[in-house]
């Protein structure tokens, strides 16, 4: 009877224990954010405010020798940065305090390039305390950028530099509060105005600054803060590899903390990464970081801005979003416009988490399902969730609408204080009956946003299809998010297939190829298709959901480009000037000075009428050709001056330039490059198209 009494008393305990370990909490997986790293994740979306000497030269970048007597705003106001920052969602304000020409937006007292000894305010002025007042009265958190590289200091180089390096950090990151972020440019070392030495100084950026013992200050001074870096040692979080507003689909908050980082790290991650270094997406919601006149037409749209988002924030980011400050110190009312429009389109989209009121089941529940059950997972709190036993890596989790419902974003997020663990998995929809995929991705993280076309459905299977470690997820939303009904895009490649895009994902678009104006009857654009030779076609994108159409899009292509080629030169890219994407360029660079040739064969003979010509479309566009003559050839023997003259405007409306002349036959044409926008011997082309009759 003992034995029996023992044998149940040490069976019942090993239950308790079996149950006990299935009900508390995963073992983390990988390397974990910091306190600070999951602060800073939280705020989501923040900006970028740019001012300094260079804003009065319009230069991108300023010398070090610009005159300090340039600085005086006469509407500075940082209470109004404040304000748009916060209207349009914002967390928080990193503000330029300087710049690589070295001025300073406070008055140092290590230096005499500064505010102190500007018109502005007589000299009394500091620009970062104003930035810091103004983030405290509208609940902002603060950050600095302080660039590394200056190019006015004469020390610059040598290593005295660094200690007045040091001491400007000290005075920034003592004198203003809590700072939540402070930001080096990868920028280092070049041409500059070094204190009269007007020379080239070279520096390895991975030794020079001395980055641990700079780590270390800045962390005694600013215990909560979190430091990004792209010129050195690996900071608390990463450039993504490029300023346009995106990262990778498939994005790991891991690198390793030694070691070479290249780009495809830098934008994807590192699944396998030791340390936990998670993405900053940096843009600008102009062209450049800094004001320049010419940009006032080229603000970034909200449908612009909410591509920007669903590629940041929704591929487990952060989007930092940067404010060109005008001369007279205000941000210009288009970027105003544009950013207070897209915090209320963001708003919208997450107004209503239809799984509210949903039910949730799991296909597999850790122990006690009040603790890691199902509906963890859809009770809108991120420091719950659902999760598995320890050897499931791939899972279910099933919502119950309770009717049909209509729906086009899913968001899912995990707890990622246990590390970040999702490698794949679907989202699929019950329509009459039967399940349908509707969307598939990669990772997770803090959080990932899908979009897909509108699909009305009652119940809606989130499934896990791979992962590190038994999966973690701590929010799952449902939305039907408004769609932007913009004009489509309609383009062709040199293969005579077209593609209808616009700047949302989920509206459906209606075509002709008769140039009638297309209706919801007309034809449903699902693939490309083909349509080669001479043909208009028109488009419609259109939104089911709300019975609503966009205004019609019309593209009128001429001849086919399936036999043209480039004559005299075999660079594998010259065809990029007639795939049909915009996107793509060629520059044909020549070893002597301008004029440069570009001769093409068209394949066959044709009446031509006139030619279009598409410069780079690129932030840092060259070789824009702004002076030119046109000829055409039956042989390309005889050439005939169709057409002469200069692309006004062309570098500040880089568009389409059209040109028409008298008709003539010909099988061959001629653009040559006479003079381009930068002075250089340089010719880009996006496109070039040709008029026939």
């Amino acid at each position: 009877m003992k034995n029996r009494l023992l044998w149940g008393i040490m069976f019942s305990s090993l239950l308790i224990r079996a149950s006990y370990a299935q009900t508390t909490a995963p073992a983390p997986c990988g390397p974990v954010p910091t306190e600070n790293q999951m602060k800073w994740q939280e705020m989501e979306y923040y900006a970028f405010v740019h001012f300094s000497l260079n804003t009065y030269t319009d230069q991108s970048w300023g010398y070090g020798n610009e005159d300090i007597k340039l600085f005086n705003p006469d509407k500075a106001d940082c209470r109004q940065w404040a304000r748009i920052c916060k209207d349009a969602g914002m967390k928080g304000i990193i503000i330029t305090a300087k710049h690589h020409c070295g001025f300073c937006l406070w008055p140092s007292k290590y230096t005499e390039y500064s505010v102190k000894n500007a018109p502005w305010k007589d000299g009394k002025g500091d620009m970062v305390r104003e930035m810091a007042d103004a983030c405290k009265e509208y609940g902002l958190k603060l950050g600095i950028y302080l660039s590394p590289w200056d190019r006015n200091h004469p020390d610059y180089g040598k290593p005295e530099y660094i200690t007045y390096f040091r001491n400007q950090l000290t005075e920034l990151l003592t004198n203003y509060g809590e700072i939540f972020e402070v930001w080096f440019d990868g920028a280092n070392g070049g041409d500059g105005y070094y204190g009269g030495a007007n020379e080239t100084r070279k520096i390895d950026r991975t030794t020079y600054y001395d980055w641990k013992n700079t780590y270390a200050l800045i962390r005694k001074l600013q215990p909560n803060i979190v430091i990004w870096n792209d010129g050195g040692d690996r900071g608390d979080l990463r450039w993504v590899g490029t300023e346009e507003g995106f990262v990778g689909e498939t994005n790991w908050s891991l690198l390793n903390d030694t070691g070479e980082v290249h780009w495809n790290m830098l934008h994807y991650g590192l699944e396998t990464g030791n340390a936990w270094v998670p993405a900053e997406v940096n843009t600008s919601i102009r062209p450049e970081w800094f004001y320049h006149p010419g940009e006032d037409t080229k603000v970034k749209t909200v449908p612009q801005l909410m591509d920007l988002y669903y590629n940041s924030i929704g591929r487990n980011g952060s989007l930092l979003l940067n404010f060109p400050i005008m001369p007279n110190g205000l941000i210009h009312p288009t970027d105003e416009k544009m950013a207070l429009e897209f915090g209320k389109a963001v708003k919208e989209l997450f107004a209503v988490n239809l799984v509210g009121k949903a039910k949730a089941e799991a296909s597999n529940v850790r122990g006690n399902a009040k603790r890691s059950g199902a509906a963890k997972a859809i009770d809108g709190n991120i420091d719950t969730y659902w999760t598995t036993n320890d050897s499931i890596t791939n899972a279910s989790l099933i919502i119950d609408l309770g009717s049909p419902t209509l729906f086009n974003r899913c968001m899912a997020q995990e707890y990622i204080r246990l590390g970040q663990r999702v490698k794949a998995f679907t989202v699929e929809a019950l329509v009459n009956g039967n399940w349908k995929e509707v969307a598939n991705a990669t990772t997770i993280g803090y959080k990932r946003i899908i979009r897909f076309p509108s699909v009305k459905a009652t119940k809606v299977r989130f499934t896990i299809t791979d992962s590190k470690s038994c999966p973690v997820i701590s929010n799952i939303g449902i939305y039907n998010a408004p769609l932007f009904l913009n004009t489509p895009s309609i383009t062709r490649n040199q293969s005579g297939i077209v593609t209808i895009t616009t700047n949302d994902i989920g509206p459906i678009f209606y075509y002709t190829t008769d140039g009638s104006e297309p209706t919801t009857k007309s034809t449903v654009y699902s693939v490309p298709f083909y349509a080669d030779g001479k043909v208009e076609i028109k488009a419609i994108a259109h939104d089911p959901a709300v019975g609503k159409s966009s205004p019609i899009g019309t593209e009128k292509f001429d001849i086919s480009k399936k036999d043209w080629k480039i004559v005299g030169n075999n660079e594998e890219k010259t065809s990029t000037i007639f795939d049909g994407n915009i996107s793509t360029v060629w520059h044909h660079r020549s070893d002597k000075k301008m004029p440069i040739d570009l001769v093409i064969d068209l394949g066959n003979h044709y009446i031509v009428s006139g030619f279009k010509y598409l410069p780079d479309q690129n932030k840092w566009s060259s070789g824009i050709i702004s002076n030119y003559q046109f000829y055409i050839s039956a042989d390309k023997i005889k050439w005939k001056l169709a057409d002469e003259g200069e692309f006004s405007n062309i570098k500040n409306n880089p568009v389409w330039q059209i040109r028409n002349f008298s008709p003539a036959m010909a099988r061959y044409v001629k653009l040559i490059a006479l003079k381009n926008t930068w002075g250089d011997d340089v010719a880009g082309y996006a496109e070039v198209d040709v008029i026939t009759e």
